[in-house]
């Protein structure tokens, strides 16, 4: 029998990946979305996976989520934080209203997803919950300070979280992914994403489904004595 599968964010390059890989496995699959109503109708469609709209940066949005998934499924067994926004901007010139924005979408939307879903798995002692970091968030990247910082918080959290969610029998991880070929490095040109390319070791930039399998690696039973862990999806690039 498959798994009940929540995925926030998942209609970016990213999620996308995610949502068509545990649907794939035979897993009921919910994930949210925010603005991209076609994009999600489209991969609802393609994958059978159940689209929810949702803004997880919003109090209660991420709450009402998880209460809606166990509601019709009965009970969440993965959770996946997806959920992010980027910010390319130096830090003179950020405003308090973007800075809010990030933080509030990659930090505080995991914490709320992952207390609402702890919840639910604490009491049936079983689950587990992967958040998606980024290499900025173990190096920190110029004129990308706020979502360094933002990205750097979902992994102090995700270490705190799984020393409290052990002993449910809970695991926690976190994958960071590095040079991803999704919309979210759309800023870059070609050149910048070549001379990138030079740093990393296997001269080329991820693919989505690469850090899916990650993931679904650490949501599995092949995982099982995995957590608090950060697992880099990075081809090896060292910042």
């Amino acid at each position: 029998m498959g798994r009940n599968v929540l995925i926030t964010g998942g209609t970016g390059g990213i999620g996308t990946a995610l949502v068509r890989r545990f649907a794939l496995a035979g897993d009921r699959v919910f994930f949210t979305f925010c603005h991209s109503k076609e994009a999600a109708e489209q991969l609802s469609g393609e994958t059978g996976a159940a689209a929810l709209r949702a803004d997880v940066s919003a109090e209660g949005g991420a709450d009402a989520v998880v209460e809606k998934v166990i509601a019709e499924a009965g009970s969440i067994d993965v959770l996946v934080c997806n959920a992010g926004v980027s910010l390319n901007r130096m830090i003179t010139d950020t405003t308090d209203e973007e800075y809010r924005r990030v933080m509030d979408t990659n930090m505080y939307g995991v914490f709320a997803a992952v207390r609402a879903a702890m919840k639910d798995m604490f009491w049936k002692r079983r689950g587990a919950i992967v958040t998606v970091s980024s290499i900025w968030g173990q190096s920190g990247a110029a004129c990308e300070a706020v979502y360094s910082a933002s990205k750097a918080a979902v992994i102090g959290f995700t270490r705190a979280a799984a020393l409290e969610a052990a002993g449910a029998g809970v695991r926690v991880n976190c994958v960071s992914p590095g040079m991803i070929d999704t919309p979210m490095n759309g800023h870059l040109s070609d050149d910048e994403k070549a001379e990138i390319c030079r740093e990393i070791p296997l001269g080329r930039q991820g693919a989505p489904g690469e850090v899916a399998e990650t993931v679904f690696f650490l949501c599995g039973d092949g995982a099982s004595y995995i957590t608090g862990q950060v697992i880099g999806v990075n081809g090896g690039w060292r910042i």
